[in-house]
């Protein structure tokens, strides 16, 4: 039974779902065409497209030029634990709190880039530079092996970076990666704050992270200080898709809130 109230793309909407969700649209095939399938359906070519964007607002299938709509592979969504450690792995240098797991490999999709492209507005004001400025730019996409891509990380380092540890912008900077290069350039140690919000993706990062502008991402930013000029010296972006993450955090109770509560003493 369907409620008569419900908006007719609505009702098209969840049953492109249940087939999606059943297999008879597998992840990488693209949906109907929207003319032909909205004439099969009996409605309108914009009652078909409401119903596809809405599939596509909840990350299940993209809008790709010349294709038409198609299925994503349904990524699994992971928790990250919002602790404040910073740890240090042997192999790999510093490791940072992510939704990575212990001993689990992860891949790259495509090649890393690294370029001097001019700093956007948000990176020029943490690094005390005018923006446009070229710096070094590092980007990366990564997944767990197997997985769609789920994060894109983008490090931007300083001027002051470049000059000090020129290995930095090197393919492969060494063990320990750039952080590493710049603490034995005496920048070390370095001291970081984070800040998350969620916004909208713009085009390419949607793109890179197989989603729609429509979906939501999850952007952290770690701001590198250098303990040699107090300044920062490296800023991290890292943006995940919404539907892939979900923060997770202990709750403390202060003294105020200890069970069993205190009682009340009278007033005299």
């Amino acid at each position: 039974m369907t409620d008569p109230k419900t908006p007719k793309w609505r009702h098209l909407a969840a049953e492109v779902r249940c087939r999606i969700e059943d297999g008879t649209y597998s992840p990488g095939t693209a949906l109907p065409q929207l003319k032909p399938a909205a004439e099969a359906a009996g409605v309108s070519y914009e009652t078909m497209r409401a119903a596809y964007k809405a599939l596509e607002s909840e990350g299940l299938v993209r809008s790709v030029k010349r294709t038409g709509f198609v299925v994503l592979q349904a990524p699994g969504r992971r928790r990250v634990t919002r602790g404040t450690t910073i740890a240090r792995d042997p192999a790999r240098g510093y490791v940072f709190p992510a939704a990575s797991r212990p001993d689990e490999p992860w891949e790259i999709h495509g090649r890393p880039f690294r370029a001097f492209v001019p700093a956007p507005t948000q990176v020029a004001e943490h690094l005390g530079i005018s923006p446009g400025t070229e710096i070094l730019r590092r980007r990366r996409v990564t997944s767990p092996a197997g997985e769609p891509p789920f994060q894109l990380v983008d490090t931007w380092l300083s001027p002051d970076a470049v000059t000090d540890a020129p290995r930095v912008a090197e393919p492969s900077p060494g063990p320990g990666g750039y952080l590493d290069r710049l603490e034995e350039a005496e920048h070390g140690p370095i001291s970081w704050s984070e800040t998350v919000r969620v916004r909208m993706p713009d085009r390419e990062e949607a793109q890179l992270l197989t989603v729609s502008t429509a979906m939501p991402i999850l952007e952290t930013t770690i701001v590198g200080v250098s303990a040699k000029t107090k300044r920062p010296i490296e800023v991290t972006v890292r943006v995940i898709p919404g539907d892939r993450v979900e923060l997770f955090s202990e709750l403390q109770r202060a003294r105020s809130a200890r069970w069993p509560v205190a009682p009340i003493e009278p007033t005299k």
